[in-house]
C-alpha cells in the first residue's frame, strides 16, 4: 500500500486539510447540483463540469482543489481550466475516498 501511495500522492483527506488553511484556496466540486445536494464537503463550491468555465473568472485567481465522485470528472475539469489559463489548479480524486463529514442540502 505504501508503495502505491507514492505513485497517487496525497489523497483528497489531506488535500482538502491543506486548502482549509490557506485563505485563497477553494475546494471546488465539479459534480451535478443533484450530486452536491445529497452529500458534499463543508465549504466546497459545486460548478458542475459542464459549466467549469464559467470557474474561471470567477475563481482564477484562487488556488483550487477540483473533486468529483471519483476523480475523472475533475482530471477532465483541471484540463479545462489549465487549458484555459489557469496554473494554479489541482486534481484531489473523488468524495468517495473522503474520509470526513459530509453536508447535505
Amino acid at each position: 500500500m505504501e508503495l502505491f501511495s507514492k505513485f497517487v500522492g496525497p489523497g483528497i483527506n489531506a488535500k482538502v486539510a491543506e486548502a482549509r488553511k490557506d485563505p485563497n484556496a477553494i475546494v471546488l466540486d465539479v459534480r451535478t447540483p443533484e450530486e452536491y445536494a445529497q452529500g458534499h464537503i463543508e465549504g466546497a463550491v459545486n460548478v458542475p463540469l459542464d459549466r467549469i468555465q464559467e470557474a474561471v473568472p470567477l475563481y482564477g485567481n484562487k488556488r483550487l482543489y477540483v473533486h468529483c465522485a471519483s476523480g475523472a470528472r475533475s482530471k477532465q475539469a483541471v484540463a479545462q481550466l489549465k487549458a484555459a489559463g489557469l496554473t494554479n489548479v489541482e486534481n484531489i480524486g473523488g468524495i468517495m475516498s473522503w474520509n470526513g463529514p459530509v453536508v447535505t442540502e
